[in-house]
């Protein structure tokens, strides 16, 4: 019954039809999209970012080959005085080679955009992880968002209890179990840990004739969570975290491998690409991004492997307790309900006037890229 409700979330992830316009939300006087976005995107002043009417989601790129992404126009820097980074290693690569601002803060269409881009993500895969993030850590006000921690630059401060802490804030993208970063608990959540990337190295070996694939995933997966089961007190992969527990793992094998590889070499990541991605930021000398779109190709192996529901260690280290109440992977109509209802609206519990305009907007954008099978759409702010 798992392996059958993940299917239907993959599938509807990766072949949901494109939602190109957004009539709803209206136009500024028959603008075309690109002008109309820079229509609303605000400028910026002394007085920092200002509001910003959301702009609908970037259309599909024309073409979704495989292309070289090292490319000329996107050169990698390395990191300036205050550029930002966070947890996730392809938003790290795609800011340090400019397919993102440098500075790592950006508005979702500019992430969604680079995903595409950079890492051939299918639309409405890219559209539901940014939006999710964004709605979570992002200014809804300004329409920025930081892939790592809080920042002023994305402009200022809604009312408490919203956090707008960026990606790298815990318990909301950014989760326990990650493959290469420490849980929160232990201290830098953020930074690239070797020891972790050495057992990562380990499992390749093991498992996978020193590749890292679906296969090693699964194994790797399942550990890294017995881990912080076992040394964790405050161990949590509840909701959304059980979503991108199991994506990240998939990304790896699908994202990081060059795209000319086919057959047999296809979702085979070397060591040395890995590495790349996962400690310097950059892509690998010569990378091609997939040669198709891709969204959350082998989820479902790597959680048939050892299927681990969502829950949390209470109180205590090997005190796991199954806790389905915020939903997960094998069930995203709950997830999607609780999303909404109880954290989005535990941030913003009464939102007024822009900030409540712009929550309506996202969280409309957001079930549009979901839209979980028979999961009607809910509108705790209302619809307009």
């Amino acid at each position: 019954m798992a392996l059958k409700s993940l299917s239907v979330v993959l599938l509807a992830l990766a072949t949901v039809s494109q939602i190109n316009a957004f009539p709803q939300y209206g136009s500024l006087g028959g603008l075309e999209a690109r002008q109309e976005e820079e229509a609303t995107r605000g400028s910026t002043s002394t007085s920092g970012p200002r509001s910003r009417v959301p702009p609908p989601p970037p259309a599909p790129p024309r073409f979704t080959g495989a292309k070289l992404v090292d490319d000329r126009d996107h050169p990698w820097r390395p990191l300036r005085n205050g550029d930002i980074r966070g947890p996730c290693p392809g938003l790290n690569t795609l800011a340090s080679h400019g397919y993102l601002p440098r500075d790592g803060v950006a508005s979702p269409s500019d992430i969604i955009k680079a995903v595409q881009e950079g890492f051939n993500m299918e639309t409405q895969t890219a559209r539901f992880a940014t939006y999710s993030a964004h709605i979570l850590e992002g200014n809804l006000v300004t329409d920025l968002l930081s892939i790592g921690g809080k920042t002023s630059r994305t402009g200022p401060n809604p009312p408490p209890p919203a956090t707008v802490a960026g990606i790298s804030n815990h318990g909301s993208f950014e989760g326990d179990a990650s493959l290469t970063r420490i849980d929160a608990f232990f201290g830098n959540h953020v930074a690239f840990n070797q020891p972790l990337f050495d057992q990562f190295v380990d499992f390749s070996n093991r498992f996978g004739n020193g590749f890292y694939n679906y296969t090693v995933g699964g194994e790797l997966r399942f550990h890294r969570i017995q881990q912080s089961i076992e040394t964790n007190p405050q161990f949590r992969i509840r909701g959304f975290r059980h979503f991108t527990a199991y994506a990240e793992a998939a990304f790896t094998a699908n994202l990081f491998v060059d795209g000319r590889k086919t057959g047999a070499d296809a979702h085979q990541l070397d060591m040395d690409s890995a590495r790349s991605f996962f400690r310097d930021m950059r892509f690998p000398r010569g990378f091609f991004r997939p040669s198709s779109p891709t969204a959350g190709e082998g989820a479902d192996i790597i959680f048939a492997a050892h299927p681990t529901q969502p829950g949390t260690n209470v109180g205590a280290v090997n005190n796991f307790v199954v806790d389905t109440s915020m939903g997960g992977l094998t069930d995203p109509c709950t997830f999607y309900v609780q999303f909404v209802n109880t954290t989005v609206r535990a941030l913003y519990p009464n939102p007024t006037g822009v900030l409540r305009r712009n929550l309506i907007i996202n969280l409309g954008f957001l079930y549009d890229s979901f839209a979980p099978p028979d999961c009607p759409q809910v509108f705790p702010y209302g619809q307009n």
